[in-house]
């Protein structure tokens, strides 16, 4: 099966019934080279997410990993990963993380993000994520954190999304 047409057959539709981003995971992660067709459909289904070329490494309940190559497409110009770079990876990270979390009806959307830089970001970063777990689709707010680490483990940047978790459409 070619790589667009196994893509198409994955691409989400948000107001599905059913945990997309869960099944997808669970069903493609496994398989050579699911990690990365996994990731790559992430930013087929948000094109500016995929703008980055992150790739997904663990996801599982209230728990994201993801990482960002350093290469000149994320840089700026003082050679280091840029901000906005950084923000993408952190928005990413979090959104994973409570979208594989969310119960069947549930959806959410980013509401807000507050965003620290605690150092310059060189090398390979890693985005990690430990969200809350919503157990309904109730309407409410979760604070999601995600910590950017350089390679030698040292948090670059921290960032908070407010994250609004809400009832699919009907």
């Amino acid at each position: 099966m070619a790589a667009n047409t196994l893509l198409q057959k994955f691409l989400p539709d948000v107001e599905s019934s059913g945990n997309f981003v869960r099944s997808s995971w669970d069903r493609i992660s496994k398989m050579p080279g699911g990690r990365r067709l996994f990731s790559v459909m992430v930013g087929r289904a948000a094109p500016y997410t995929g703008s980055i070329g992150a790739r997904v490494e663990e996801l599982r309940d209230g728990y994201a990993r993801v990482t960002l190559r350093d290469r000149p497409q994320v840089r700026n110009h003082i050679r280091c990963v840029h901000a906005i770079a950084l923000a993408n990876l952190a928005e990413l990270t979090g959104n994973v993380a409570i979208a594989y979390s969310l119960p069947d009806d549930a959806r959410f959307i980013v509401a807000g993000m507050s965003m620290d830089y605690l150092k310059k970001a060189r090398g390979t970063i890693t985005g990690i994520c430990e969200a809350p777990i919503p157990e309904s689709d109730e309407r409410r707010e979760y604070e999601v954190h995600v910590s950017m680490c350089d390679e030698s483990g040292e948090e670059v940047a921290h960032c908070i999304l407010r994250t609004l978790v809400g009832p699919k459409k009907k």
